[in-house]
């Protein structure tokens, strides 16, 4: 038999025309009002992703219940967080699309775009079209990758893009929870905080889900068991929220040099009856207060742009449970929202993808 003829590796022919990046946060409505927070809240609750009930039963409880009655508390909390920028999400997402188009030079086009409201996500990739692109890379602004967060904006994206006569290629970032210089971005952080006080105790608390969801994801039904099965990250469980987060918590712990013991996980910003993942924030806090911990150094490395769950609800809320429960220092990290760090971390994950 003769031996076969090995064929040199095939270059990959360079497409001429630039490359689109297209960064993708959650969204904040255009105003603290009512109307506007009632129009953002009706959006984003009604993605069949984020509730994943039945299209009839998720519509009479948004536009029965929640949206009516959420509306008016929602908008006084946004009031809180309204700065002479106004959101704080939207205003470091556009200073992030001017710096990462500075970082990545005149070979990219770089756009921002929200899931919900504006600038949409529609809006962005049809300006995108027209500029003749070689490929769009698509950076969903979610360090962990949730069905509800990323895999709401896949699903968007390539609703839009199906009725383009021309798709081109087109690149996801699927999870970036462990990248070093997004780990690097909030040790950074961490490390201003713990050389100004000594805290006794470290919180790391990421946005929640409906245990159902991350029961869905585990395609092989055995995986998640919502306890040990995230005690290390593999190939089993790499998909999975729960699992990414703790990942995310022990390469933290590990560079800012935190004990065992000092530090817990948790998951916030639960809504409903049904079981969340846990454990909740809210109890973890009142069983430190209960400890006789007295300081708190807590960070949310679930966001990337200080926003409603890191602003109001650790920085303020949690606060005031905190002290509430016997304790006297609570300090937030805030999230890496302009920083150079996290502009050359998505420079990284755009050349990378």
């Amino acid at each position: 038999m003769e031996a076969p003829v090995l064929q040199p590796p095939v270059a990959r022919v360079k497409t001429p025309g630039k490359t689109g990046v297209l960064i993708v946060n959650l969204g904040t409505p255009d105003s603290p009002s009512v109307s506007d927070v009632r129009k953002y809240l009706r959006e984003f609750l009604m993605d069949g992703r984020v509730i994943d009930i039945p299209v009839l039963q998720r519509t009479l409880l948004i536009n029965g219940i929640i949206a009516p009655f959420r509306a008016p508390k929602s908008a006084k909390v946004y009031k809180e967080l309204w700065t002479e920028n106004g959101s704080p999400l939207k205003h470091y997402g556009y200073v992030v699309e001017r710096e990462l188009q500075k970082e990545l030079g005149d070979a990219y086009i770089v756009k921002l775009a929200m899931r919900y409201q504006s600038p949409s996500l529609e809006a962005g990739l049809n300006e995108l079209q027209q500029l003749g692109l070689a490929d769009i890379v698509v950076i969903p602004f979610f360090p962990q990758y949730a069905s509800a967060s990323t895999g709401s904006v896949y699903e968007k994206v390539m609703d839009i893009v199906k009725n383009w006569q021309v798709i081109p290629a087109i690149r996801f970032v699927n999870r970036f929870h462990n990248h070093p210089k997004f780990i690097e971005g909030f040790v950074q952080l961490g490390r201003k905080y713990m050389q100004a006080y000594n805290y006794d105790h470290f919180i790391f608390s990421y946005h929640g889900l409906p245990e159902r969801q991350i029961s869905k994801g585990d395609s092989t039904g055995k995986v998640c068991q919502f306890g040990s099965c995230c005690d290390s990250y593999h190939a089993m469980n790499q998909h999975c929220y729960r699992a990414q987060s703790f990942d995310t918590t022990r390469l933290l712990v590990r560079e800012l040099g935190i004990p065992e013991g000092k530090y817990t996980t948790c998951f916030q910003s639960r809504l409903g009856r049904t079981p969340w993942i846990k454990p909740y924030t809210d109890d973890v806090i009142r069983e430190l207060g209960s400890k006789g911990i007295k300081s708190v150094l807590a960070f949310s490395p679930s966001f990337v742009a200080d926003c409603l769950e890191t602003t109001i609800e650790v920085g303020v809320e949690y606060k005031e449970l905190f002290e509430a429960s016997g304790g006297q220092h609570w300090q937030l990290v805030e999230s890496l929202n302009d920083s150079p760090i996290w502009i050359e971390t998505l420079a990284d994950l755009v050349k990378s993808v």
